[in-house]
């Protein structure tokens, strides 16, 4: 009998072991790894080369905005340190780079001025010098910033205006970099954008209303959606351009950025695992189905009513198929609990969705506590929500463009506290195990990017959280590798197998 128990059990180990020990050779020979970035975030110059304006230069400006009163005029100086930097990515081996082009710097005023020289010369000199080291740009078009000339003339996303805006510059930017960007992003994270600037107003443009936030005007109930109408539509018409245009001639593909937290029900009750699906539904679906099945998600549209505008039966038909990929932004997994039929506290970012969120169950957290509040080490979501996505969008083809772990920094803070950064090691390689799992069940996963390359300006909480593979020293803007980097290095190079299997690998063995 003990003997049978030794064979029964042999198999498992061997699973145990492979678990244990991630390897580059376990995903496609093509996947890529790599970093990302975004132009507010890193480059800095932020009037310099007849750049204009945009909406986070003003934003930042403003005294109380950001936590340590910061702004990202200098930034990490990428703007004239990104041939260091490609140096840098290429010593790590990162096979692709994500970054975002500032829409002020090659367009200072928008369609109502002439392109800048100085921002497509620049923008050519990081595409060229990163195709020479073999690492392949994956653009991001507009990751939040906008140039300011576009809110004061018509208030940016809440008119349909904005659509032709985009339109132009996303077309220009085919025809200045198409012939060597392959993979295109149109929007980051439009639905953690809109959110943030118009339903709790936390972002530019500030604008919310009660109870979501104390705002000098804007109407939570609407704004929101009537701003991502537009970036749906601005969406579906640059795909339907570049497929027109200049895919066949590029052979590149469209894709959007979509900030997805995962939830599981509170309560094991139909209620809250009805309310898990509310709560999805406002987020990546309320962007995603449009572009798949050409309308809201019909929890979106039961609950809003006539808040959620409708699209034409011409807009339907555009909208409809308009995306190659997905790209996901993964941090965070909560629970939620009904708010129907049981009436709760609404939160300011899922509120409309009638749930409530919480990090905790019967006083125990959802998983391991990072240094930013609210945020926890949940590695399993990143193989439920890839599956999840897999089987709402058809298997259409996924990359994970964000997902990193943050270090709080302040005075007291020394370099080598940042740069030994272990947790930041455990927490990538344990999204990556899930992520391999996902892969084994079928999901067309792509690539998975690190935010971020360097710490730098992280928008509300400016430089005091850091999420950079390698660390930067603000006064002296030195760029040193941290563990974590050397860590990721070597996996991606696969010079070695990476051991100590996590508890959280070992328990989906044991499931």
């Amino acid at each position: 009998m003990a003997r049978r128990s030794c064979l029964i059990l042999l198999p498992l180990a061997l699973f145990v072991s492979s678990v244990a020990g991630l390897r580059r050779s376990e995903f496609p020979p093509s996947f890529l790894f790599g970093a990302g970035t975004s132009s507010y975030q890193i480059e800095g110059a932020y009037l310099e080369d007849s750049k204009g304006s945009s909406n986070w230069d003003v934003f930042t400006h403003i005294p109380g905005n950001i936590m340590d009163g910061s702004n990202g005029d200098v930034a990490d100086d990428h703007y004239h340190r990104y041939l260091e930097d490609i140096e840098m990515m290429h010593s790590l081996g990162l096979d692709s780079y994500r970054f975002s082009l500032s829409w002020s710097r090659i367009l200072p005023k928008g369609r109502f001025g002439g392109v800048n020289p100085a921002g497509i010369k620049f923008y050519d000199s990081l595409i060229n010098n990163l195709i020479q080291k073999g690492i392949q740009p994956f653009v991001t078009i507009n990751h939040f910033d906008v140039p300011k000339e576009l809110e004061e003339r018509y208030g940016s996303w809440l008119s349909p205006e904005m659509q032709e805006d985009f339109t132009y510059f996303a077309e220009l930017c085919f025809k200045m970099f198409g012939d060597r960007v392959k993979h295109w992003i149109t929007f980051n994270e439009p639905n953690l954008m809109v959110k943030f600037g118009y339903l709790n107003g936390k972002y530019p443009p500030n604008h919310c209303s009660k109870p979501f936030g104390k705002c000098a005007s804007g109407n939570s109930s609407t704004e929101p959606y009537i701003a991502a109408h537009n970036i749906l539509l601005a969406h579906a018409k640059t795909v339907n351009i570049y497929r027109n245009n200049y895919q066949a001639k590029q052979g590149g593909s469209v894709g959007i950025a979509i900030y997805m937290r995962w939830y599981e029900p509170l309560r094991n009750i139909t209620e809250d695992h009805i309310a898990v699906s509310r709560a999805q539904s406002f987020e990546a679906p309320w962007f995603l189905d449009p572009l798949f099945f050409g309308d809201y998600p019909h929890h979106m549209r039961q609950i809003l009513g006539s808040n959620l505008p409708k699209f034409t039966e011409g807009e339907t038909q555009l909208l409809k198929n308009k995306i190659d990929f997905i790209g996901i932004n993964h941090y965070k997994t909560l629970y939620v609990k009904d708010c129907i039929f049981s009436p709760c506290d609404l939160d300011t970012y899922t509120g409309d969705a009638l749930v409530s969120e919480s990090a905790e169950r019967n006083g125990i957290p959802i998983g391991k506590p990072t240094p930013v509040a609210g945020t926890y080490v949940v590695p399993s979501s990143m193989e439920k929500l890839v599956v999840y996505l897999k089987q709402r969008y058809q298997n259409i083809p996924f990359y994970v463009t964000e997902n990193g772990y943050a270090q709080i920094g302040n005075i007291s803070t020394t370099a080598d506290e940042l740069v030994n950064d272990t947790e930041r090691i455990s927490y990538i390689r344990d999204y990556l195990t899930y992520l391999r799992f996902a892969i084994r069940k079928g999901a067309d996963v792509r690539g998975y990017f690190v935010w971020s390359l360097v710490d730098n300006f992280e928008w509300l909480n400016g430089y005091t959280m850091k999420y950079g593979l390698c660390h930067v020293d603000f006064k002296s803007l030195k760029r040193t590798p941290k563990l974590s980097a050397k860590w990721y290095s070597k996996f991606i190079k696969g010079y070695e197998q990476i051991e100590m299997a996590s508890e959280e690998s070992h328990k989906h063995v044991a499931s």
